[in-house]
């Protein structure tokens, strides 16, 4: 797990191999939550995976408002933590704002979009790892209908949505892809009642398997589907055994591993832009023992192939935060 490779030194490639950090790193999870599940838990992981193996410590906080977000950052940095680890888009802009005041700190934003010499851009290919568990949905589906719940409706969470949507129907062109999301304000991150009601609502129009990209909202899809007795699919962390045997697989997005890799790297990591892609397993699906029974070979058949022409370029997904549309997305 060493994604973050090609933005470090010499200096830094021997700081990953001893597990050297010059300084605390801190940690700022985004509103859905430390225990979401999801995208926060899935840094959470990271970070502990590099405590556990160095035997350091590092500072967090959990924000519990937008106005939280700025003076965080700022305290970390006061604090002299370094790297400060951001999670979620919306800690961009905060970071543009402080960033320049702290010159020799670096700053890390995980979807986040920063042009600054010390800030840390990482993002990941969403739409690729959604296209494979897309086809494995249509393949799986009885009813030829599936879903799609998202969080925020933000160009982000659409990505998930369109690539998704683009494995559906290249494994079954005649499916129909049910698509909503939660809400346009960052509570849509953390309402599993909210999910769980929308999950009800495609339910009602067909759909036996969906797909719930929402953070602590999906959680109440997932339970939703598993008490209705359709498939569900997790997204971020492997989610598979929150509901074993109900859940077709999860989207991975290796939050884990980039926060691992910027704090093993510590004082060393740079700043500059890095796209974690299927190429580089920083997206994918997950398999084990709680979904073994669910995913027939012909559907790891069909998901490799996929795999290995998209990282070949021979399949191309389309990619809604990049055109900032999509032909096949219906919302």
């Amino acid at each position: 797990m060493t994604l973050m490779r090609t933005f470090l030194g010499a200096a830094a490639t021997l700081a990953l191999g001893a597990g050297v950090a010059l300084a605390e790193p801190a940690l700022i999870y985004d509103l859905g939550g430390k225990y979401d599940k999801s995208f926060n838990e899935a840094a959470f992981h990271g970070a502990e995976k590099w405590a556990q193996e160095t035997g350091g410590k590092y500072l967090e906080i959990v924000l519990q408002s937008e106005a939280q977000r700025e003076q965080a950052l700022r305290s970390f940095a006061e604090a002299g933590a370094n790297p400060i680890i951001t999670t979620g888009f919306a800690m961009a802009s905060p970071i543009e704002e402080v960033a320049p005041d702290y010159p020799d700190t670096l700053f890390v934003t995980i979807d986040g979009w920063v042009d600054m010499p010390n800030v840390l851009t990482i993002g990941f290919t969403e739409h690729e790892g959604s296209y494979l568990v897309g086809m494995m949905a249509a393949k799986a589906s009885k009813t030829g209908t599936v879903g799609f719940i998202g969080g925020m409706d933000v160009p982000l969470i659409r990505k998930f949505a369109c690539g998704y949507a683009q494995g559906v129907l290249a494994a079954n062109p005649d499916a129909k892809v049910i698509s909503n999301m939660t809400g346009t304000t960052p509570t849509a991150w953390n309402d599993p009642v909210k999910g769980g009601e929308l999950a009800n609502a495609q339910i009602s129009q067909g759909a036996d398997v969906i797909y719930a990209a929402a953070g602590g909202t999906g959680v109440g899809v997932l339970q939703t589907a598993a008490d209705a007795g359709i498939l569900s699919i997790g997204v971020d962390s492997n989610q598979n055994h929150l509901h074993p045997g109900q859940v077709l697989t999860s989207m991975l997005k290796r939050v884990d591993v980039a926060v691992y890799d910027v704090m093993m790297a510590g004082d060393e990591a740079k700043g500059g832009f890095l796209t974690l892609d299927l190429a580089a397993e920083g997206v994918g699906y997950a398999m084990d023992e709680h979904n073994q029974n669910l995913v027939n070979d012909d559907m790891i058949a069909a998901v490799e192939a996929a795999k290995a022409q998209i990282i070949a370029g021979e399949i191309t997904v389309e990619d809604y935060g990049a055109t900032s549309t999509c032909a096949v997305l219906k919302f």
